[in-house]
């Protein structure tokens, strides 16, 4: 591939062309509210062998699908628990992944499992882009196992001639990863400290205590390197 076309997200024409990047099976990097992410479209498997591949990432390790209001949800999961809709109501659009039951016309390469992650970024820019588009694939634009990235800078420094467009948002404003929350199993499980984990172990604590639970979802957190 020659190198990472560049264009920033100011230009009146950068959505277009990401767009048509997109549909035509490309790899695009963009900014988030959290870090960088490279995505591509969902149903385009070979796209997202590309980015296990430019990320030297581990297939068994699911990409997660970015979406651009919750009423695409509907395209991407089988069903969503109470407790579920009480964590994206309070933190979506933010930075929270919720993993949950997978839509089963979601391909096996974007995840072998029965799950898969969905986040609603709190990002006008990327949120308009994926109501136009559909959901994408999207994870850190990174090498795996390296730190995420929160420029285009560093992005490009480490992707150039891998993904075909960079769009150029300036520096994300987060900066951490999102936090991830398993919520196929009960209570939820924190997979990811990432940006928020504290202030969703304090919300999962008062749900707890309003319903008289005696599982405190503090206790349950499973870390794990997801990048």
């Amino acid at each position: 591939m020659t190198n990472t076309t560049v264009i920033k997200q100011t230009d009146p024409h950068a959505a277009a062309i990401a767009r048509q990047t997109l549909n035509e099976g490309g790899v695009i990097a963009i900014a988030t509210d959290t870090v960088y992410g490279v995505g591509c479209m969902l149903d385009n498997t070979a796209a997202i062998a590309r980015i296990y591949a430019i990320k030297g990432r581990d297939k068994l390790k699911a990409i997660p699908v970015l979406i651009g209001d919750e009423a695409q949800l509907e395209l991407v999961v089988d069903n969503i628990s109470g407790r579920t809709r009480q964590l994206t109501a309070r933190f979506w659009p933010g930075a929270l992944t919720v993993i949950i039951s997978k839509h089963q016309a979601l391909p096996d390469l974007l995840t072998t499992y029965n799950t898969v992650g969905v986040r609603l970024p709190n990002h006008d820019w990327l949120r308009e882009l994926i109501k136009t588009c559909g959901p994408l694939a999207v994870t850190s634009a990174n090498i795996s196992g390296e730190p995420s990235l929160a420029t285009a800078e560093d992005v490009l420094a480490s992707l150039d001639g891998r993904i075909n467009l960079l769009v150029d948002g300036g520096r994300c404003d987060g900066g951490v990863p999102s936090t991830v929350v398993d919520c196929s199993v009960e209570p939820p499980v924190i997979l990811r400290e990432g940006a928020i984990a504290d202030a969703v172990v304090k919300f999962m604590h008062s749900l707890s205590f309003r319903e008289g639970s005696s599982a405190l979802p503090g206790h349950h957190r499973k870390i794990q390197r997801t990048h």
